[in-house]
């Protein structure tokens, strides 16, 4: 068998049951685990699948909304490198809340296959969750938004007051000195109890949020612990959050090519104590 239709097989097997053990691979196409381990590999390093303990999960397109869809593939490069500098900030056994975005389904993605609690509001992120049997998911139910697949209002709301999660990794339209902004009222006032219920708050956004100003206002930088972004990001704006306590990380160019979300950060303020220092 040509190693080309082997991986389309071994693809196809695991995209129809979401994961595949190695022992099932090997099985079902008659081939060695070496076999079986290099080709994984091939497909882990095209983006097809992502190489877990003893499988693998599958990690193609995920099908949203038109909408959706569009601006997943706006400055992707940036946002896959910002999934996984966030995914580094979390531990196995945390439970962590996403938004519904383009930039929290890449940190989604980044954690599949890992031993993490994902409470989302958001379909897409749900339905590539769910592939994975490592990673758990809770979905918050409300009106759903019919561009994005995303619960809001207040069945939402509701569901979310008795939830507490170590993180809480929101998205933004815009970022304006005086804080961050989203395009959606219904989206800004569901954010806001999302915030409540985290011990800390991350925002992932890459450079061109910055200096753009979005509909409605979420919150000030000040309530903000952490945000992950891209190298791009202006000078002035990295002084503006510093000085209101953020800890900036900046996501290496190459980090969704490299083994675990390497990042740099700059140095952690001493006017938000809740947040620890990393080296």
């Amino acid at each position: 068998m040509l190693p080309e239709t082997r991986r389309r097989q071994l693809l196809e097997l695991i995209s129809r049951q979401g994961f595949a053990t190695l022992e099932e691979l090997v099985k079902s196409l008659g081939v060695s685990e070496s076999t079986v381990r290099r080709d994984l590999e091939s497909l882990d390093l095209a983006g097809s699948v992502k190489r877990t303990h003893g499988g693998a999960v599958y990690a193609g397109e995920v099908r949203a909304m038109p909408a959706f869809d569009e601006r997943t593939q706006t400055a992707i490069t940036e946002k896959q490198a910002i999934g996984q500098a966030t995914a580094a900030l979390l531990e196995d056994g945390d439970t962590v809340l996403l938004d519904g975005g383009t930039t929290t389904l890449e940190v989604a993605r980044a954690l599949i296959g890992r031993r993490i609690q994902v409470v989302t509001n958001s379909l897409p992120i749900a339905q590539l969750v769910a592939s994975s049997q490592q990673t758990d998911l809770i979905l918050i139910g409300g009106y759903v938004y019919p561009r994005t697949g995303v619960a809001l209002g207040p069945l939402a709301i509701a569901t979310m007051q008795g939830i507490r999660v170590r993180k809480a990794i929101l998205g933004a339209g815009g970022i304006m000195p005086d804080g961050i902004y989203n395009s959606n009222l219904l989206l800004v006032e569901t954010e806001r109890q999302m915030m409540a219920c985290g011990q800390e708050v991350v925002i992932v956004a890459d450079s061109s949020k910055f200096g753009k100003l979005a509909l409605s206002r979420l919150c000030g930088l000040e309530e903000v612990a952490r945000l992950v972004t891209d190298s791009r990001t202006p000078d002035a704006y990295r002084a503006l959050l510093e000085g209101a306590g953020v800890v900036v990380h900046t996501a290496a160019a190459d980090a969704h090519h490299g083994s675990n979300g390497v990042f740099h950060h700059e140095h952690e303020s001493t006017h938000n104590p809740s947040v620890r220092t990393e080296e």
